[in-house]
């Protein structure tokens, strides 16, 4: 049944889809409309469909799309698709979103996003707004056979499970390790603290463990710092601060950047390898983690905000 709903929406959304220019290297679809939260945005049936669309060329893509969906753009349109890309490029995390556009008879959002911008998000975590979604299950309605965003998105995928191994305890279950990844994203996220569903992570996870456990499963088993206890959804790991430096000396780059920042004392000026070796040793060394990532978030999600307002002022 569960598969048989899975395949019928991925025709809905292949329609959806159809409306749009076709020079796309990954469209996939998110959010609750997608998968089933409980709680607050438990009505899959109505609930507001979420697209994010990530383009080789956005001026051309914009300038296809105007000439096909005029009347989703806000005032930007009479700037044009040089505009657009601008704004899209420079503003918020690097994706423009037409919000609130009626589709097949579906309420949807749309974000456009450069490839490149999204490789660079998913390797380094400039944003982990992107990045955050895609280390949640999505559906992946279309993709190029571009090798590198290929080995972006695994990288992004491998880089979740270890940021959050190293907020753990040694011993943890499946549905532990898929709470802390959830969570990544909003991780000071200015939507968590002011409107948004305090609950909202564990809404996410609780109902889709099987989809976590699909997406997450092959990367834990292949792991070799984790004893993953498959049966008893346990998972064990390598604490010692050896193993503690292997993980933090592959974590993105702009998290490595955060922690340097919260441990490297004014004018000391220690490089990024000899603070995470301190961070290894340090018996804080998951909150450290949790509080690099917290800023890397707090900083996107106010762009972004920031973004939103703008928005529906000159929208409404």
């Amino acid at each position: 049944m569960a598969l048989q709903a899975l395949q019928s929406s991925g025709v809905a959304f292949r329609k959806i889809l159809s409306h749009f220019p076709e020079e796309l290297s990954l469209a996939f679809a998110y959010g609750s409309g997608v998968y089933r939260q409980v709680g607050p945005s438990s009505d899959q049936k109505n609930a507001m469909l979420d697209f994010v669309f990530t383009v080789d060329d956005p001026v051309a893509w914009h300038s296809k799309n105007l000439k096909k969906n005029w009347n989703h753009y806000s005032f930007l349109k009479v700037l044009g698709p040089k505009i657009i890309t601008t704004i899209q490029n420079n503003y918020g995390a690097g994706v423009y979103y037409n919000p609130l556009i009626m589709c097949d008879g579906r309420l949807i959002k749309y974000g456009v996003i450069s490839t490149n911008i999204l490789i660079e998000d998913l390797l380094n975590w400039n944003n982990l707004y992107v990045a955050g979604r895609l280390q949640k299950p999505v559906k992946i309605i279309a993709m190029n056979e571009n090798v590198a965003l290929r080995s972006a998105l695994d990288k992004n995928l491998k880089s979740a499970v270890t940021t959050a191994f190293l907020m753990l305890p040694e011993s943890f279950s499946e549905e532990d390790l898929f709470i802390e990844i959830a969570g990544l994203s909003y991780s000071g996220d200015f939507r968590m603290v002011v409107g948004e569903d305090k609950t909202k992570v564990l809404n996410i996870v609780k109902p889709n463990i099987a989809h976590f456990r699909e997406l997450y499963g092959n990367i834990l088993q292949e792991n070799p710092q984790v004893v993953y206890k498959i049966q008893q959804g346990r998972l064990e790991i390598d604490k010692s601060p050896e193993g503690q430096f292997t993980q933090l000396m592959t974590l993105p780059k702009t998290l490595q950047q955060q922690i340097n920042h919260i441990m490297d004392p004014p004018g000391k000026n220690r490089d990024v390898e000899e603070t995470l070796f301190q961070v290894a040793h340090d018996p804080d060394c998951g909150e450290v983690v949790r509080l690099g990532v917290k800023k890397s978030v707090v900083y996107s999600s106010l762009k972004l905000h920031k973004m939103w307002k703008g928005w529906l002022r000159k929208t409404s």
